[in-house]
């Protein structure tokens, strides 16, 4: 019983939350209207925080995944706005996430500056851009519907977002255990120096990795702007610490103490589960904020005794 508490504690956690939300409002919450809105709620979150999964694994931060969301929205918006097709300015605003996550991994690995400080700076760097293209103001006049669909629409009962979102779990779940390029990721969040003596190209593969967790920031972006209707040069910014929070929950599952995607898809629906019961009990959002720190906290705790017990 020990040692499944200390694996799965965190799977049983959403579980017991479940739980008492289906017994506090039995009439509302466990019903498939509801479900199948939390996961609308938490498809971007999941998206993005796959990014920051990616990076972690490697044993490194992107704090610039946010600004490369928002990037990606208002060049998204602005592309469409002047005229040009939807199917050509996707993979442009994909590819530009996916480049620009290139140059933060080429700047840590190739000139060895810690991350945190590289993406920080890369991060503010693309914000002023945002602001620059966006002239700061929102833009939402002009995206055409057939646009809309990306974040509004559905298909077989789901909205698409929960489908993008479980479409990207199984490749990237896919990636890190059945790819050799997974397996080096994992050595190199282990030991990058002895990952580097086994033949493992360290540099190649950390500058892949920031570039998937770019292109996933900015398919974060695309999908908000499509769900909104309109774009904000700051609309990703609520994105970045609870991506790297439901990381951290994740941690706790599955892998002693290692960033998995399973995990964090365990983690944002902890995440989304809570927030979406305590708004159908009318619990103010600030005491959401409050318990939502509480949990995350406890999660780094309960990681920390187990780090600490090996």
């Amino acid at each position: 019983m020990k040692s499944i508490l200390k694996r799965y504690g965190t799977l049983i956690g959403l579980i017991l939350i479940f739980i008492v939300f289906t017994i506090l409002r039995p009439g509302v919450f466990p019903t498939l209207r509801n479900l199948v809105n939390i996961l609308e709620q938490i498809s971007l979150l999941s998206i993005i925080a796959m990014g920051a999964t990616v990076i972690m694994v490697i044993g490194e931060f992107d704090l610039s995944l946010a600004n490369i969301s928002s990037f990606a929205g208002i060049i998204s918006a602005g592309l469409l706005v002047a005229g040009l097709p939807i199917y050509l300015v996707i993979p442009v605003v994909l590819i530009l996430g996916f480049v620009f996550g290139l140059v933060n991994g080429l700047l840590v690995s190739k000139l060895n500056i810690l991350s945190f400080i590289t993406t920080l700076s890369t991060g503010t760097f693309l914000a002023g851009i945002t602001f620059w293209y966006s002239g700061g103001t929102i833009i939402f006049s002009g995206i055409p519907d057939d646009f809309l669909i990306w974040g509004q629409g559905e298909l077989f009962g789901l909205p698409i977002p929960a489908i993008i979102m479980i479409v990207i779990f199984i490749i990237f779940w896919y990636i890190f255990n059945q790819t050799m390029l997974g397996r080096n990721l994992y050595a190199i969040g282990g030991n990058e120096k002895a990952a580097k003596y086994s033949g493992i190209k360290i540099e190649r593969d950390k500058t892949i990795a920031f570039g998937l967790a770019g292109l996933l920031a900015a398919m974060t972006g695309i999908i908000l702007t499509s769900k909104l209707g309109s774009a904000h040069p700051t609309a990703g910014g609520g994105y970045l610490l609870k991506s790297y929070a439901t990381v951290f929950l994740g941690m706790t599952l599955f892998k002693e103490g290692e960033p998995n995607i399973p995990g964090t898809l365990v983690g944002v629906l902890i995440m989304g589960v809570l927030a979406n019961g305590l708004t159908i009990l009318s619990v103010p959002n600030y005491f959401q904020d409050m318990l939502t720190g509480a949990i995350i906290v406890s999660a780094l705790v309960f990681q920390g005794m187990k780090v600490q017990n090996r």
